[in-house]
């Protein structure tokens, strides 16, 4: 959610100064990605509107990249209880304390309305 800036987080002003960085970090990819690459012209056309928050930059870099991140919360969990008993419906522990064998997302909880999810 926070990522394609959807986060709910009312709060401090933490979530200004995150929303800040994100919009510095996804500029830089924009910049990158509509200057380089031999698809840069169709990225260009893209992304040729999302120059402010880059929302449609952001809903396909997590699209292109949620596997690995939820590879990161699952597996860099180390020894925690963190979607374990996920394989065989329930009867099995996942692969290594980390994940089931086939390397898929272990939760589709990224695309319920945050609201949705308390």
């Amino acid at each position: 959610d926070i990522i394609r800036g959807k986060d709910l987080y009312l709060g401090d002003n933490g979530k200004d100064r995150l929303e800040e960085n994100l919009k510095r970090i996804f500029k830089k990819i924009h910049d990158d990605v509509t200057t380089n690459g031999k698809n840069r012209q169709a990225l260009k056309t893209r992304y040729q509107n999302d120059t402010e928050n880059y929302f449609q930059l952001r809903e396909d870099w997590w699209n292109n990249n949620r596997k690995m991140v939820w590879h990161a919360i699952t597996c860099g969990a180390g020894g925690s209880q963190y979607f374990r008993k996920t394989c065989s419906n329930d009867t099995a522990d996942t692969n290594e304390k980390c994940r089931c064998p086939i390397y898929k997302v272990p939760t589709y909880f990224d695309y319920v309305p945050q609201y949705l999810r308390w």
